[in-house]
């Protein structure tokens, strides 16, 4: 989902081909010639502030299209993130000091959307690589020789036009010293501060503390015993019996050694209860609420119109800890709502019959389960979150890569703890439900048992495949249907299946539809009236419904979106 108005998250352009040939053919020629070599005794690397643990310290980045963040990270406790924008590629560059004639080995850490690493003013041939994108860290590495005369040389990194942000860490340009000299060694960190318990579930309780200088990771302690680690400045402890007290503390670690354990605080457990039971319609409306202002109207949750089935609370922050997510409500944002107003509302709307979950990812979002250990962070983490606010269940919204085996497991977990009241919904983008096997797909499968709906992002797309292979652009009835037909004939349940689109023609970058092709379009898949050139094989009369980015979006516009689609959902057979 996007955060900024009229944004385009999908735009592609054309990458080319020459500067890739060039790294390869340079590559190649260094090959040739003998200039990849290994590093020597007395190599170090040039690069300052190499692994970003002081912020943007040696480092200029284009545009302001840089920033440290603390998860996720390759090593130490910060990484960069770039975002490319507009003709910006979010390029990041270092002066590096370098010795004439000599030969260097360039490398980094690289995750996320598409990255470049490269050097120029070699004074002979300027090299660079490049990833397509992981959802994992990544090693570039490439080598250059310096000029005669040559001592100092630019190293970078960038994205690509409209394409995802990217990470970068650990950079290194290993060879002779140029004069800079390699960065001291690490020295045994400082005893942790401030460390303080949060919020507790019956198995669980979340602790945050300081940083510390210098550390690249922190044990927490349980009663004097290790219970776990993290790169963060928090962490969540589970598998601790309910109504019971413990005492806690952290160290910090680093090369060097691990620091003296914290002062001790105590936290207890929460009683044994059951969470807010629930019931979503037979059809239903979903609608993202943004816990942010980016210009659309500003709403409290008891602005949401009743038409609104499914609330949606956008977004859950990532935490240090991977996997992890907590919430942080936006009070100066959204004109001083507060917290306790923001929790009544939420039962309000539950009192109501409405279901208000959490909803994890966005256009920014940075929440990564690819672990065992990341995907019972994140299902703890979100229970805590229901536990602590009432929520009725949890939204999944990643949109910069998802793996399907441990969200499998992470929404299992998760269902286990909040048992069968518990609401999933999901909003991939077009491009991840064109098949089975993408990854978006494969989770909506594995969970079919546990699934409420999908409801796929028809917008900001551009033209995709039907499900009768025909391509279908964007903006009419057939996009919504040819490309809704493939979930439904895919083996999802067809009340599991709902049409996303924007509220508004400000909602986003592409791909808005008025509120009558939304109609027509759920007309023709749950009664086969209304359709344009493409009809379904079949009827879906158990159609789930539809949903809008975002309620405050429809606000801006006056609710058209809603007044007109709520009750044409609610019409359905």
């Amino acid at each position: 989902m996007e955060r900024s108005a009229g944004s385009s998250r999908r735009r592609r352009r054309s990458r080319p081909v020459l500067g890739g040939t060039m790294a390869v053919v340079a590559a190649a020629a260094l090959t040739v010639t003998g200039l990849v070599s290994t590093a020597q005794a007395a190599d170090v690397n040039n690069a300052r502030n190499a692994g970003f643990e002081s912020g943007l310290a040696n480092w200029t980045c284009a545009g302001n299209s840089g920033a440290i963040v603390p998860s996720p990270v390759h090593g130490g406790t910060s990484a960069l993130k770039a975002t490319p924008a507009g003709q910006d590629n979010a390029k990041c560059s270092q002066a590096v000091k370098v010795k004439p004639n000599s030969t260097y080995t360039l490398s980094s850490w690289v995750q996320g959307g598409y990255a470049y690493l490269g050097v120029s003013g070699t004074g002979t041939t300027d090299v660079s690589t490049w990833s397509p994108g992981s959802a994992t860290w990544t090693k570039l590495s490439t080598s250059f020789k310096t000029g005669a005369n040559t001592t100092s040389v630019t190293v970078y990194t960038h994205g690509w036009y409209g394409q995802a942000a990217y990470l970068a860490d650990d950079f290194e340009v290993t060879g002779p010293d140029g004069g800079g000299g390699e960065e001291p060694g690490p020295v045994v960190p400082a005893t942790p501060g401030g460390l303080a318990a949060g919020a507790t579930t019956t198995s669980s309780v979340s602790l945050s503390w300081n940083a510390v200088s210098g550390a690249t990771g922190y044990t927490v302690y349980r009663d004097g015993t290790k219970a776990t680690t993290s790169t963060g400045t928090s962490a969540t402890v589970s598998g601790l019996t309910a109504d019971t007290a413990y005492q806690f503390s952290v160290s910090a670690t680093n090369a060097a050694g691990e620091s003296v354990k914290s002062a001790a605080v105590s936290a207890r457990t929460a009683k044994n209860g059951t969470g807010p039971v629930t019931t979503v319609p037979k059809h239903a409306v979903t609608g993202y609420w943004q816990n942010f202002n980016n210009g659309a109207a500003v709403q409290k949750l008891s602005d949401v119109p009743a038409d609104y089935d499914i609330i949606a609370v956008s977004f859950a922050d990532a935490t240090a800890t991977q996997g992890a997510v907590t919430f942080n409500l936006d009070t100066a944002g959204l004109n001083g709502y507060t917290d306790a107003q923001f929790r009544s509302d939420i039962k309000a709307k539950q009192a109501a019959g409405k279901n208000v979950i959490i909803s994890i990812g966005g256009e920014l979002g940075t929440v990564r389960v690819d672990s065992d250990a990341s995907a019972t962070a994140f299902s703890n983490s979100v229970y805590a979150l229901m536990q602590d606010y009432g929520f009725n269940g949890v939204d999944i919204d990643l949109e910069n890569g998802l793996n399907a085996t441990y969200m499998t497991k992470a929404l299992r977990q998760l269902s286990a703890k909040a048992g069968s009241g518990l609401v999933i919904t999901m909003a991939p983008q077009t491009i991840d439900m064109q098949s089975t096997s993408g990854e978006y797909f494969k989770t909506a499968l594995n969970v079919k048992d546990i699934l409420t709906v999908v409801n796929m992002q028809y917008y900001n797309s551009g033209s995709m495949l039907g499900c009768d292979g025909k391509v279908y652009s964007q903006g009419s009835v057939d996009f919504l249907t040819a490309l809704a037909c493939i979930q439904l004939e895919g083996g999802l349940d067809p009340s599991q299946v709902g049409i996303g689109v924007p509220a508004s023609t400000r909602g986003a970058g592409s791909g808005y539809v008025s509120p009558s092709i939304v109609n027509a379009a759920l007309d023709c898949l749950a009664k086969g009236t209304n359709c344009g050139s493409f009809k379904p094989s079949k009827t879906y009369p158990s159609l789930r419904g539809a949903m809008t980015w975002s309620t405050n979006w429809d606000a801006t516009a006056g609710f058209a979106w809603s007044k007109a689609v709520g009750p044409h959902v609610r019409s359905l057979p």
